[in-house]
């Protein structure tokens, strides 16, 4: 689950966005496993020994059922872009190399056929034939060359030959070299130079592949094993995405055991599989990908069956259809592994007040033994300066830093920082991530931490010898050595004392005394947003003797449990 949770997704519940519509409600999932900047030039399939044997390639309609076109009697397949592909010594394809390479050019028969079984017949005459689907139509391709000429030249030599249809009649050869798009795909035998299909339907509908054999079928991919069937879309001349499409059920026996430990307690896994199911059914914000969730952590963790266990099953299919609402609509399900002794309301954190993610103690946590839980971490002024200037917060050189407010549950709900030329406050999650990833391997893993080495909030800048002080110098004048006043402009400020002249430093806690050289120490608890279900809270709770519904009830106030319509 997400753990860096984004603010807008919160603002989808002050928009009114609750109704799942039945792109999402139907049984059948899409979960994009590699898309964007992660697309795949090649993306390989391999039946699972003793899964079954070959693959139907179609494509999936708008009521995500599978289409077939035909079908393929080969256990490893690859579906590469459609251009000049090359072979490398260990099988793998790529669009730029030497050696042995597949061409992008092929000579097409000007006729069309009205069926796989037509076109695969006529395939048959041909040495290099395959078919292939063209913008709804049935097509037969011969061969593959590098240019368009190699393929008109090879064709000229089949003129006044013939070929056969399956009823007996004879049709003189005519055909054309058809030259490689942006939207196609073909599919070959992997690792070697015979292409089995070609799919192009100009970006209107994507190849689909689903595999033949026992259900539910196991196929590899990428060195995990997944239900269902694939979806390849290519629309933009680039790589494919790969997205798997399958049953919401088996999606779900594929996230509990990679976002829970499959050896937790039933009653665990049970809380998990509902949440998993509730968040995959009330997502939205991948439908512009083509896909309903992705399959990392900006989702939910989901690699498949590889790591499922009979007791992680048994979760998924005994809260079979189950799921989270409030109101009569589905929850936004979010959890994090743990709290470090408190929830937090989805307010103080993401913006947006949400009446079943409300902020409480959680008693539960500190009954169990969480790897981690515990964390400390040091940064040095230096350090913060650097953050602070790489997240557009510049406040010069850091003096200070402390926790100028926390929430009613004892989280921190704002974080100050204090600077050589000015100061700057944080709030919400950016209390956890303004810290994290410009200093490596340094990182504050919660909203639950004291700071330690700061003022504290009570410290400021003296101005006199009675103990009055201003927060920030920022914004004060000042007079200068001939006597000109002006407002202050950054830099390090002096001030003349009865002990001479002396740089102004702020008061209180090591800030104080530290400056540029000060260390400051953040100590906290657990790991993640802290909204929601703490996934080791819900491990204690089953340990204790707790159900999933009381789990979950009390993790997400005001929600009922029931069956997804």
């Amino acid at each position: 689950m997400n753990k860096f949770f984004r603010s807008f997704l919160l603002c989808l519940f002050l928009m009114g966005i609750f109704t799942v519509s039945a792109y999402a409600a139907a049984d059948t999932l899409k979960v994009g496993l590699r898309y964007g900047s992660g697309g795949m030039f090649s993306a390989n399939l391999q039946n699972v020994t003793g899964s079954g044997w070959g693959y139907e390639v179609g494509y999936y309609d708008g009521n995500r059922n599978f289409v077939t076109l035909g079908s393929i009697d080969t256990n490893e397949i690859s579906m590469t872009a459609d251009g000049a592909v090359y072979i490398a010594a260990d099988g793998t394809y790529s669009p730029s190399g030497s050696g042995a390479a597949i061409g992008g050019y092929h000579i097409q028969l000007s006729e069309s056929f009205s069926s796989w079984e037509e076109v695969s017949y006529a395939a048959g005459q041909f040495e290099g034939a395959f078919p292939a689907y063209i913008n709804g139509t049935y097509r037969l391709r011969i061969g593959h060359f590098m240019t368009r000429a190699d393929a008109a030249a090879r064709a000229a030599l089949y003129v006044g030959t013939t070929w056969r249809d399956s009823a007996g009649g004879q049709h003189a050869f005519s055909a054309d070299a058809a030259g490689p798009t942006g939207t196609a795909v073909t599919i070959t035998v992997t690792g070697t130079q015979t292409i089995l299909f070609e799919f192009d339907c100009s970006g209107a509908i994507s190849l689909g592949v689903m595999p033949v054999g026992a259900s539910p079928t196991v196929t590899w991919f990428k060195g995990y094993r997944y239900y269902g069937g694939f979806e390849y879309p290519r629309t933009t001349g680039g790589n494919l995405s790969v997205i798997n499409v399958l049953p919401l059920e088996d999606y779900v026996k594929g996230v509990v055991p990679y976002e829970m430990s499959p050896s937790w307690s039933l009653e665990a896994l049970k809380a998990q599989a509902v949440c998993a199911r509730t968040y995959a059914l009330r997502a939205t914000w991948h439908r512009g990908d083509g896909f309903d969730v992705c399959n990392g952590t900006d989702c939910q963790v989901y690699y498949g069956v590889g790591s499922a266990t009979a007791l992680s099953d048994r979760a998924a299919e005994e809260t079979a259809g189950l799921c989270l609402y409030y109101n009569g609509q589905l929850i936004e399900a979010v959890y994090s592994a743990s709290n470090g002794g408190a929830s937090e309301s989805a307010k103080n954190v993401w913006g947006s007040d949400v009446g079943y993610l409300q902020g409480k103690i959680d008693p539960y946590e500190s009954a169990i033994s969480i790897p981690s839980y515990q964390y400390s971490v040091a940064f040095t002024a230096r350090e913060l300066s650097q953050i602070l200037a790489s997240k557009g917060r510049s406040v010069g050189t850091v003096r200070d830093v402390y926790v100028s407010s926390t929430t009613d549950v004892g989280n921190v709900a704002a974080v100050t920082f204090v600077g050589s030329t000015g100061t700057v406050t944080v709030t919400g999650e950016t209390c956890r991530t303004i810290w994290n990833g410009v200093i490596s391997g340094k990182s504050v893993r919660s909203q639950r931490y004291t700071i330690s080495g700061g003022s504290g909030g009570g410290g400021g800048y003296p101005v006199n010898g009675d103990g009055a002080v201003i927060s920030e110098v920022g914004g004060n004048y000042v007079i200068s050595g001939g006597g000109t006043i002006s407002a202050y402009s950054g830099g390090e400020t002096y001030v003349m004392t009865g002990s001479g002249l002396q740089q102004l430093q702020p008061s209180g806690g090591g800030a104080g005394t530290g400056g540029s050289a000060g260390v400051f120490t953040i100590t906290g608890a657990g790991s993640g947003h802290n909204v929601g279900m703490s996934q080791y809270g819900a491990k204690a709770m089953a340990e204790l003797g707790y159900g999933y519904e009381e789990i979950l009830h009390f993790y997400y106030t005001d929600v009922t449990i029931e069956r997804a319509v």
